[in-house]
């Protein structure tokens, strides 16, 4: 991309401060239709970051074996999605690989569809895979690509079969300008980028100097991060870094609803943001942004732990 826990889990306090809210204003939870369908949002499951971080170990492996960089083009990028896709393949995923050139090289978008569901209302769930040719991109972007990767296949460990379709993506060459989400937008006719109810879009979740990101844009997906993290008692902030900086800005630009999470790339964290969130004043977020020290000690595990749970929680709520 160009606190101390209650003995109750993060889940059931997120899940538990959405109902409040609910109750108090007489309406339904942020895509949901009724109260019975609210509390089953409850039943998002918390996602191990110990999985997500095995994802990550792996893309660390994958870059390492294969001169230092996943990126598009290169033989780290194709084994990584390989990697991603076995494990779909395994739980239970129709995949399909789209391919396009850019700079002269082959590159890969990877899409994955849980079966079942309304297919006349799709949430969507993406992540660029691809890293800069200068390191093995671990925070930008395995985090998100990982958190992703392990929400799907929270998705069949736990069965669910949720009322609107589920599809989940990665996407090559977003370092050279958004280009592999770009393609597909573009190859999808205006039937079906009506189909797709919400683009939900994960660009660095892990920065070693986290903040705590929402995407300012559709205000439905919006509110469901906000009452996610509001239940464990972080305060967000919008993402201001410019919009348009990652795979989300196709398709809003296409107009579908997106929204999306982030923990900060090379802005310095002001002292407001450090009073919230901890972390150092004045220092990057990530530090390593688009450099080679981006590695597996590149990443704050509660930031990932968090944006990983959130990742669900809104996929569930969501698809209800």
């Amino acid at each position: 991309m160009k606190l101390p826990q209650s003995p109750l889990s993060g889940r059931a306090l997120a899940a538990g401060a959405v109902a409040v809210a609910t109750l108090m204003t007489g309406g339904s939870v942020a895509g949901s239709a009724s109260a019975s369908e609210s509390a089953a949002v409850a039943d998002a499951p918390d996602i191990p970051i110990a999985n997500v971080k095995a994802h990550l170990t792996q893309l660390q492996s994958i870059a390492t074996a294969n001169g230092g960089n996943r990126a598009h083009g290169r033989p780290g990028y194709q084994a990584s999605l390989d990697y991603i896709r076995a494990k779909l393949d395994d739980a239970g995923f129709t995949t399909g690989v789209q391919e396009f050139t850019a700079s002269g090289r082959t590159g890969y978008n990877l899409v994955a569809d849980w079966p079942g569901g309304d297919a006349d209302q799709i949430v969507m769930s993406g992540a660029h895979l691809d890293s800069v040719a200068s390191g093995p991109g671990i925070n930008d972007n395995g985090s998100g690509s990982s958190a992703v990767l392990e929400t799907a296949l929270a998705v069949a460990r736990s069965g669910y079969q949720p009322a609107k379709h589920l599809r989940f993506a990665w996407w090559g060459a977003e370092e050279l300008g958004l280009v592999g989400s770009r393609h597909y937008v573009d190859n999808l006719g205006a039937a079906d980028r009506e189909k797709i109810s919400g683009y939900l879009n994960f660009d660095m979740i892990g920065s070693p100097n986290p903040g705590y990101f929402v995407y300012d844009d559709d205000p439905t997906i919006e509110k469901t991060f906000k009452d996610y993290f509001a239940g464990l008692g972080i305060t967000t902030e919008i993402e201001t870094e410019g919009d348009g900086r990652s795979d989300h800005a196709p398709f809003k630009n296409a107009g579908v609803p997106v929204g999306g999470l982030f923990s900060g790339a090379d802005y310095r964290k002001t002292s407001a943001q450090a009073a919230e969130w901890g972390g150092t004043v004045g220092e990057p977020f990530d530090p390593c942004y688009h450099s080679s020290c981006d590695t597996t000690a590149n990443i704050d595990d509660t930031a990932l732990d968090r944006n990983s749970d959130a990742v669900a929680y809104a996929v569930w709520e969501l698809s209800q």
